[in-house]
């Protein structure tokens, strides 16, 4: 019974929350740190999701550190996200032999 209304009130705030904006901005937005700030909630919520399961993915924290470090260094030098993706993935998979 507890689960079901736990659910219950989390489907509520989930609904208000995209509700109420949609309900009472009318007007585009202007404010260019509003659409700023706008633009750039999606990557931040996706990058605190996936953050931490990178370094839980194996027992090994050696391996994450080493990884996450590779992918940070070829997006500072603009390579594209499947690339990064790829090239983290082969580190990985390959440091699994190593260590």
């Amino acid at each position: 019974m507890y689960i079901a209304i736990a659910i219950i009130v989390m489907c509520i705030s989930t609904y208000l929350l995209r509700a109420i904006p949609v309900a009472f901005i009318h007007k585009k937005i202007e404010n260019r740190f509003i659409k700023s700030f706008l633009f750039y909630v999606p990557y931040a919520v996706l990058a605190a999701l996936t953050f931490p399961s990178v370094f839980y993915f194996n027992d090994n924290i050696y391996i994450a550190v080493i990884t996450t470090s590779v992918a940070i260094v070829l997006s500072l030098f603009n390579q594209k996200l499947y690339s990064v993706a790829i090239i983290s993935v082969i580190v990985a998979f390959a440091l699994q032999f190593v260590f």
